[in-house]
């Protein structure tokens, strides 16, 4: 079926379109920080790469990346429509990805990113843990 709306006004319709607090990474990944008593984060601090978390005094940046929009290696896929818009698309956010990453490393900070499918069942445990043994090793290094 056609689009019914020009290249232009599809773009402003989509443009348009927010996110309701990514109940699959952010949401997901709050709940665990407080049923595993993990304190210090903030959201949406502002330090450049925009992180969904940050521990500002142990420099640390979390991102959670949704598997499709930032090209999961594991499980994300390209759809079948329009393919080379949308492979275009994520491999752009796959290249912004790593120059925040480069950004905030080069600025001192430390640099988490995890997977939206890291976030569901035993695997979120891990997420849990290697968090709080990046927060452990800059409690060491400032006693």
């Amino acid at each position: 079926m056609a689009d019914v709306f020009t290249v232009e006004q599809r773009s402003r319709v989509m443009a348009a379109v927010r996110s309701k607090g990514n109940r699959s990474t952010e949401m997901a990944l709050v709940g665990a920080f407080r049923a595993f008593h993990i304190t210090g984060w903030r959201r949406h601090y502002p330090i450049a790469g925009k992180p969904d978390f940050v521990f500002r005094h142990a420099r640390l940046a979390v991102f959670t990346d949704g598997c499709f929009w930032h090209g999961c290696p594991r499980c994300g896929t390209i759809p079948v429509s329009n393919r080379p818009y949308w492979e275009a698309k994520i491999a752009s956010n796959i290249q912004r990805d790593r120059a925040q990453t480069k950004a905030l490393r080069l600025r001192g900070w430390r640099v988490v990113r995890i997977w939206e499918h890291d976030l569901r069942g035993s695997a979120l445990r891990r997420v849990v843990r290697r968090i709080k043994a990046t927060l452990a090793v800059n409690s060491q290094s400032s006693d």
